[in-house]
């Protein structure tokens, strides 16, 4: 399964497990996971936590100069030119200017913050446009 595959199936998982719209930035500077009230935070069993994100949290923070905004908008891209795999990926950054290393490292970190935290799958399902 392709890195793009795989940050897709994280971020369908998180919306799927709330079955709500993603996650929103409040008021009071904290990215929520919508419809987490009442549910028993999986991260106790090795899943993603429901747990809101302070929106200055390190978990937002770009790897490799990539934020997920961006990387959102590289998977978006590469969707719509029939790109599955992190090697067409990784060589459609680089028409962006990335770096190859830079990108794999960030794709790999994106997917692996996704599996920590729903709040960042449901940004990313947000900034695809789903």
């Amino acid at each position: 399964m392709g890195l793009f595959d795989k940050a897709k199936k994280a971020a369908q998982q998180a919306q799927q497990a709330l079955a709500q719209q993603p996650g929103q930035q409040q008021g009071d500077g904290r990215v929520h996971v919508q419809g987490a009230g009442g549910m028993i935070d999986p991260s106790f069993m090795g899943g993603p936590s429901t747990r809101s994100v302070a929106a200055d949290d390190p978990i937002w923070q770009p790897i490799n100069g990539i934020s997920l905004q961006d990387y959102a908008e590289l998977a978006r891209d590469a969707q719509a030119r029939g790109i599955n795999d992190e090697a067409g990926m990784i060589t459609l950054s680089q028409e962006r200017g990335w770096n190859p290393a830079d990108t794999k490292a960030a794709l790999d970190g994106w997917v692996q913050r996704m599996s920590q935290s729903m709040a960042v799958g449901q940004q990313f399902r947000k900034f695809m446009g789903y």
